[in-house]
């Protein structure tokens, strides 16, 4: 199978590429034309780093007709990019968000039905074992009925090693639009794609780094109100220091009228301090969750299915991203399915 990854500008483009190198059966192709010709991260120095073959054009790319694309760009370049892989005739596997517009995302979802292609949203911890354990208690009743859920997505900075996630033309935002998506996808998920009604977002610039931060939200926490009666808060933060051990996490407290259920997508292995570094010491434990997402998108490009989480799924969790910058804007709660202010 031929797959190629398209843009080096997403910080999970490095792991993507590592694991589809090292796969049998797929023959890799990347191209990065957009990155900065002095950045040993990006273009041609960093696919030959890797040891990947490269194309110094997206014509290149798909003029060698690729059954399949992970798209890795800036997040606003994302629609251009979608819209040239259907058109080609190739599966897409697309970086969240999906977008940083609901036209432009409304506008990949159709060009990828008309070519009758997949597109699908990279959300790796949906395919976490321990989320489908999370998933089981609440189906067989052993939670109850869920009341609330409680999220929490940190990283540390990523503009410090991307400096568009600072810039919300090319990224949609800031710690709002990197994190939110991730726990809004899990609660799509879990909820059986039910929509909050009213999404409320308080936002500040104070972990801000001293570079491209600026200008940015970099904390932030984003309440939701379901039909069902659940309500549901999302830390959304950059809180992680550039010394963390490691990058972030991802964790879930539900709580239910008979249990409560606390989910951690990346659980320690080990953690310690290690005096020749004189920093602490985190290895991970678990599952390799970018293995998991990419083994079904590969699988459905080769089956011809629709991947899961879908455009629909992606566009679901953009329209919360969007409504809590709305809500950031006004100060006041938003009714989601009209985008106004709640009374």
């Amino acid at each position: 199978m031929k797959v190629a990854v398209l843009s080096f500008a997403h910080v999970h483009a490095t792991a993507y590429i590592q694991l589809l190198r090292d796969r049998h059966g797929i023959l890799l192709i990347t191209s990065d034309p957009d990155g900065p010709p002095d950045d040993p991260t990006r273009g041609r120095p960093f696919a030959s780093e890797l040891g990947v073959a490269y194309a110094d054009s997206y014509d290149d790319v798909f003029a060698l007709r690729p059954d399949a694309v992970v798209i890795t760009s800036e997040n606003a370049k994302h629609r251009h990019l979608v819209e040239r892989a259907a058109a080609a005739g190739a599966h897409i596997l697309c970086e969240k968000p999906l977008a940083t517009t609901e036209e432009d995302a409304r506008a990949m979802i159709d060009a990828c039905t008309r070519a009758g292609v997949s597109l699908m949203t990279a959300h790796p911890v949906r395919f976490s074992p321990a989320f489908a354990a999370l998933r089981q208690s609440l189906a067989d009743g052993s939670v109850g009925n869920l009341l609330s859920v409680s999220g929490v997505n940190n990283s540390s900075d990523p503009s410090l090693e991307r400096a568009w996630f600072a810039r919300p033309g090319l990224s949609g935002g800031g710690a709002v639009a990197d994190h939110t998506v991730h726990i809004a996808d899990l609660l799509d998920v879990l909820l059986e794609g039910e929509q909050p009604t009213r999404v409320y977002a308080q936002a500040n610039r104070l972990l801000q780094s001293d570079g491209d931060t600026a200008g940015v939200e970099s904390a932030g926490i984003v309440t939701l109100e379901y039909p069902s009666g659940v309500v549901a808060t999302v830390d959304c933060s950059w809180s992680h220091p550039p010394e963390h051990p490691t990058w972030g996490g991802l964790t879930m407290t539900c709580v239910g009228d008979r249990a409560v259920v606390e989910f951690d997508a990346f659980p320690r292995l080990l953690d310690g301090f290690d005096s020749a570094q004189a920093r602490p010491r985190w290895e991970p434990g678990g599952e390799d969750l970018n293995q998991a997402m990419l083994e079904a998108f590969l699988e459905a490009a080769r089956t011809g299915r629709q991947a899961q989480p879908d455009g629909q799924s992606g566009l679901r969790t953009l329209q919360i991203v969007l409504a809590a910058y709305h809500s950031l804007a006004t100060g006041q709660p938003v009714a989601l399915q009209s985008n106004e202010l709640c009374t």
